[in-house]
């Protein structure tokens, strides 16, 4: 007789181990099972060393609040992203002071958030933005400065050998945070299996079929030995990056046609030199190229992974037609749909630039690269700093009835119509905002059960139905508390 479990989770990411914890939290009576390809969780792209850490919580990131056609800022988006991430450091505070997490330095230090921008133009902008922001409650405490000696004193490598009279501005948070995603999935789902759920690694899902009475039928293959095994799921979470796509297609859930992913690696710049990291503590954003997707807004970046600091540059495009650095050589053409063929050819005529970056990107040589390092490090010498591949991200492409299709950037929850199924597609900020994506997806497919799950999670997220950003009180107090829970002060 074949098992039957309330949950699987499918992946072994930060996304799954969220739901799971929330879950577990939630209901701790329902047997929950995740299932992982490689042999141990966080190992694409929730691994430390295949992002950049950054605690989005649009501080620094210049994508989220762009200028209009008439120059004027809406800071609507950047505020809705630091929201999410409030909640996402509320729910780590909550499961450091319960014991779940260990020790905060761990998977999460404060590390200021920077912007720097160079040129007239740049400069106005940047000033804009510090402008509008500095009254809202969720970025008390934001600085801006156009004077070299402020900047040097925030970070030396900005300012050294750099031309004089030349145009620059930066601003500065001194409250944002490096995260370790990779730590942080590990230690919750060591949790989970002290709580009795299993994660079953070396095991790829192979196929997903809805059953008569409502659950999933998930057939999986063990990597190791090839052999098969099944079990049913009364309800399924498919996590696994860019190969959620692919098992969602498999599911022959509706709601997925019209969807496609296309697939791009990232490299970065990486330095351990302490005489070199020692004159950078900031994750320092700047504007994107012309024709960059936002995800490739250049930045300089501290880094903390099992307790050694580094510094890590860039991203700098690759391309490979697999949507995980494990991934198959097939996918990027085994995701072809009659629904989803016309929306990806429409995103590739309407992008022309974003191909023309690629190309760019992957005919750099080393010191090309060192050379885009140079406008953020103008001291940087080649031989310091070496390259190392990042993990896979895939942008999605969905149908638009107006355009045919479009290139969507950040993420989107796909579920089936009777909450049975969901998966994540998408990337940035995904992961800094796991806690909100994963309060909606409860919402959406367990909507008999939410009413009496919410003041277990109004416990774990105290700002649960609230906006902070109204409320310059609670904001401040709410911050101050996961700061000092997280041991996160500036």
């Amino acid at each position: 007789m074949t098992e039957t479990v309330d949950v699987v989770l499918i992946g072994g990411g930060i996304m799954s181990a969220t739901l799971g914890t929330l879950l577990n939290e939630l209901q701790p009576d329902w047997k929950i099972v995740v299932f992982e390809r490689l042999s141990d969780v966080a190992q694409e792209s929730s691994n430390a060393w295949n992002n950049a850490g950054t605690g989005h919580a649009a501080l620094c990131e210049l994508n989220y609040m762009p200028a209009g056609e008439d120059g004027t800022v809406d800071p609507a988006k950047a505020i809705a992203i630091n929201e999410q991430f409030q909640q996402s450091r509320q729910l780590w505070a909550s499961l450091v002071e319960r014991g779940v997490l260990d020790a905060p330095s761990t998977f999460i230090n404060a590390t200021p958030h920077m912007t720097f921008v160079r040129g007239e133009k740049d400069v106005a902008y940047l000033k804009k933005r510090y402008e509008t922001l500095k009254d809202q409650p969720l970025f008390a405490g934001i600085e801006y400065s156009e004077d070299s000696r402020v900047i040097n004193r925030w970070t030396p490598l900005l300012m050294t050998k750099r031309r004089a009279g030349e145009p620059f501005a930066a601003t500065r948070v001194p409250a944002g945070t490096d995260v370790d995603f990779g730590a942080l999935t590990r230690q919750l789902f060591a949790h989970l299996q002290a709580e009795g759920a299993q994660v079953r690694t070396n095991t790829e899902v192979r196929k997903l079929k809805k059953q008569s009475d409502g659950s999933w039928l998930v057939k999986y293959r063990h990597m190791l030995g090839r052999t098969p095994g099944q079990l049913k799921a009364r309800f399924v979470f498919v996590g696994a990056g860019g190969w959620a796509l692919k098992l969602l297609q498999r599911s022959g859930i509706p709601e997925i046609s019209g969807y496609g992913v296309f697939p791009i690696g990232g490299q970065f710049l990486k330095t351990s030199d302490p005489a070199i990291v020692a004159q950078h503590k900031a994750k320092v954003y700047s504007q994107a190229s012309v024709g960059a997707p936002p995800m490739s807004v250049p930045h300089l970046d501290t880094r903390v992974v099992d307790g050694e600091a580094s510094l890590l540059f860039g991203p700098f495009a690759t391309f490979s037609p697999k949507f995980l650095k494990n991934g198959s050589m097939f996918d990027i053409v085994s995701q072809v749909r009659p629904g989803n063929l016309w929306p990806m050819l429409k995103v590739a005529i309407d992008n022309p630039s974003l191909i023309t970056y690629l190309v760019g990107e992957l005919l750099k040589s080393h010191r090309d690269k060192v050379d885009s390092l140079r406008v953020f490090m103008p001291s940087a010498r080649d031989e310091d700093w070496e390259l190392i591949n990042a993990g896979q991200r895939a942008q999605v492409m969905k149908k638009d009835k107006d355009k045919g299709g479009v290139l969507q950037f950040g993420t989107e929850v796909v579920a089936a119509a009777d909450g049975s199924i969901a998966g994540l597609l998408g990337a940035s900020p995904g992961a800094s905002t796991a806690a909100s994506i994963m309060l909606g997806l409860l919402q959406r497919c367990f909507p008999e059960q939410y009413p009496a799950w919410e003041p277990q999670l109004k416990a774990l997220i105290p700002s649960y139905g609230e906006t902070l950003n109204t409320d310059a009180e609670g904001a401040r107090a709410s911050m101050a508390h996961t700061a000092d829970a997280l041991q996160i002060s500036a």
